[in-house]
């Protein structure tokens, strides 16, 4: 895996994956998420990824899959994330709770590599609703 950072003036970024896909960054926040926003965006979608495709794999069904999340970080630098709240919402018809329950449990201990990249103190809680497909 490789990406190539170029910077685009003032404090915009642009990454480029090796397959040619692209993500704007600005250390402003002007016309791109900062690359903390960045950050906790691609934990929550690392373990989107993993929570659907488990459920999906364990025929569960899954309309829809929505995290809210929330970082807090350190006041003085370097400015890490020290607790990261989720909200996990999902919509499907007749979710097992325990098996979506399993499934953020999975994600979080073994599967996403996001989350394992981060410090190991960054503290991590999680909440879920689970609705009903009409």
């Amino acid at each position: 895996m490789s990406i190539v950072i170029s910077w685009e003036g003032s404090m915009r970024f642009r990454a480029r994956t090796e397959d040619g896909h692209e993500l704007a960054f600005d250390g402003t926040r002007e016309v791109a998420a900062s690359p903390t926003e960045g950050l906790l965006a691609s934990l929550g979608a690392c373990m989107a990824i993993d929570v659907v495709d488990i459920l999906k794999k364990g025929r569960q069904d899954v309309d829809r899959c929505d995290i809210e999340l929330k970082g807090e970080r350190r006041k003085d630098a370097p400015r890490r994330f020290t607790r990261i709240g989720m909200e996990f919402r999902l919509v499907g018809k007749e979710l097992s709770r325990a098996r979506v329950e399993r499934a953020i449990d999975l994600s979080r201990t073994t599967y996403c590599s996001v989350l394992h990249t981060l410090a190991p103190d960054v503290e991590l809680e999680i909440e879920l609703t689970i609705e009903e497909r009409a």
